[in-house]
């Protein structure tokens, strides 16, 4: 079995390599190649439990994408992710539990319901991957990219609760509220416990590949933990995964170096073998259907496809359509409070209410409450058609198939369901999804229109913090350094600010720099100048003013120029040395 996966696991990442390198969305490939393998005689047939492969490839694939997602376009725009997330997730479950009981009645309803939990949670990791490459807008990537980090676990305790159910437990429906609850409260508790130990490490511990191999455990501590207490292991990975994003910027830029390319393998590896697991269990699924019910099985199999692709759309619309309209009716009560004078009244009722200016809180409420009307009904088709199910459908079908109470029947049934449901939305909405990204005319001009406005505005406020302290530290060079002369200050710092100069001045640059005092004098004040524009970019970040991507954008560049600095002091010691 070792050797098994091992080829299955070098033939999915070559084929992965390959789409890469075609510009081809490497999970649809991945998943057609190994369902034309699963044919082929000689290809092993590859069978795990369902529970191993949620414990081992869920958390490091949740905690990778975590920590790409925007802590504050997800908070922006979370009222759409927790309806997608959460609500969508629970409507999917009843509709397809509901249609699975009407249709093969020997499911029982729990039964029916437990399939309609596993086939409800969309798996982002494709559509994502097929966004990108078409340039989707990053408000739609983010509603994306939140879903997928939060629907596992609402599909997750959704499944718990009707496994307990179908073991013979009497719950009620506040009784799986309590249970979602608890999960949601626990699994958050243990992420942001796991997060402040771990950014605690990163700030402390100066080695990239000790806190990089921190960074790998984490994820399946924070899982394990959370799932033993009976909390959101999911939720767990997650709130740990967007803690540690979040506060990145401040660890050593050495950590994020290491970092970014570890997870960009792992997630490499992982969703490669991900994908071709899922085509390979073709065999199973024929094995699974020799039983007297073939044709029923399929009839059910068609009938959750399309429920699953229909009730999306019939959800997205008419909520964003809802939400809308609440996010209207409260800046009018807003408006009407400013005219009529309430504002003011409450201003000299409240000493708290005194900071506020009208016209600030206008625009905070715009910003942080009416993300939903950012989105147009381009971004709703495409969000809606963006529904694919992944591993973590296959992954709880399989564990599904191991309940001694299900039935032998039954869990065959639910197996077929879910491949079929699975591979039917990638197929499907996966190949289609960039014709109508195409045919809608989506694309993301409008950011880079916004990022272009404020990198400029980013930049004008670098330089000036930078004039301002270069122009401390010069006052400082001079007391310390009195013997040299400050036109070698002038001109380093000319440099550093990437003043442009002709021949001469590069000229008088390199003069200066070989009667500088020293090398670390200069690097530090080097150093200084770049930590002073970081901070910069986290202020900007922190007050919405600044996408946290093209942050990350602006600090991997100064992190190359500390690379730079670094590397250049390390040759000078060898030279010395």
């Amino acid at each position: 079995m070792d050797a098994e996966i091992f080829y299955v696991l070098v033939g999915a990442v070559v084929v992965a390599a390959i789409a890469r390198w075609r510009g081809w969305p490497a999970p649809l490939l991945v998943t057609v190649v190994a369902l034309a393998a699963s044919f082929l005689p000689f290809v092993p047939d590859v069978e795990i439990d369902g529970h191993l492969l949620l414990n081992l490839v869920l958390p490091p694939l949740l905690y990778s994408a975590a920590l790409d997602v925007s802590f504050v376009g997800f908070k922006r725009s979370l009222p759409q992710i927790r309806r997608l997330g959460v609500s969508l997730v629970l409507l999917t479950a009843l509709a397809v539990g509901f249609v699975a009981w009407w249709i093969l009645p020997s499911l029982t309803l729990p039964g029916a319901l437990l399939l309609g939990a596993i086939v409800a949670p969309p798996d982002a990791v494709s559509a994502a991957a097929i966004g990108r490459k078409l340039g989707l807008p990053r408000r739609i990537m983010t509603v994306l990219s939140g879903e997928s980090l939060i629907n596992d676990a609402t599909s997750l305790t959704l499944y718990r609760v009707f496994a307990a159910i179908l073991a013979g437990a009497t719950l009620t429906v506040w009784d799986g509220i309590w249970q979602f609850l608890l999960a949601v409260g626990v699994g958050v508790a243990v992420g942001l416990m796991f997060g402040a130990v771990l950014h605690q490490l990163r700030m402390r511990i100066n080695d990239a590949v000790v806190i990089g191999t921190f960074g790998l455990l984490a994820p399946f501590g924070a899982y394990a933990i959370a799932e033993h207490l009976l909390g959101s292991g999911v939720l767990a990975v997650v709130a740990m995964g967007l803690f540690v994003g979040y506060n990145s910027p401040r660890t050593d830029y050495t950590t994020r170096q290491q970092e970014k390319p570890l997870w960009l393998s792992a997630d490499l590896l992982l969703e490669s073998f991900v994908f071709a697991y899922i085509g390979l269990q073709f065999p199973r699924v024929l094995r699974d259907l020799g039983g007297e019910e073939v044709g029923r099985i399929l009839l059910l199999s068609g009938a959750v496809l399309l429920v699953v692709l229909v009730v999306r759309p019939l959800y997205v619309y008419p909520t964003n359509a809802w939400a809308n309209f609440q996010d209207r009716r409260r800046l009018a009560r807003w408006d009407r409070a400013v005219e009529s004078g309430a504002f003011d009244d409450r201003r000299r009722e409240s000493k708290r209410w005194r900071e506020y200016d009208p016209e600030e809180m206008r625009s905070k409420i715009v910003r942080d409450r009416m993300a939903g009307l950012q989105l147009t009904w381009k971004d709703n088709a495409i969000i809606s058609w963006a529904g694919m199910r992944g591993v973590v459908t296959l992954a709880t079908a399989l564990a599904a198939a191991d309940l001694a109470t299900l039935g032998t029947e039954p869990s065959h049934a639910i197996v077929v369901v879910a491949f079929i449901v699975t591979v039917g939305t990638l197929l499907l909405q996966g190949l289609t999804l960039p014709v109508l990204i195409r045919g809608l005319g989506i694309a993301s001009d409008v950011d880079e229109q916004d990022d272009e406005r404020a990198l400029e505005a980013v930049k004008a406020k670098s330089r000036e913090a930078g004039k301002k302290y270069l122009a401390e530290k010069r006052a400082e060079w001079e007391a310390t350094h009195g013997h040299v002369d400050l036109e070698m200050f002038d001109a380093f710092t000319r440099r550093m600010t990437r003043v442009e100069r002709d021949t001469d001045e590069a000229q008088e640059v390199e003069d200066a720099v070989q009667r500088r005092p020293s090398f670390d004098d200069l690097a530090a004040l080097s150093r200084g100048w770049l930590q002073v524009r970081r901070e910069i970019l986290l202020e900007e970040r922190d007050a919405g003013n600044l996408d946290e991507e093209v942050m990350r954008e602006l600090l991997a560049a100064m992190d190359a120029e500390e690379l730079a600095l670094d590397t250049r002091g390390a040759t000078r010691q060898q030279g010395r040395a």
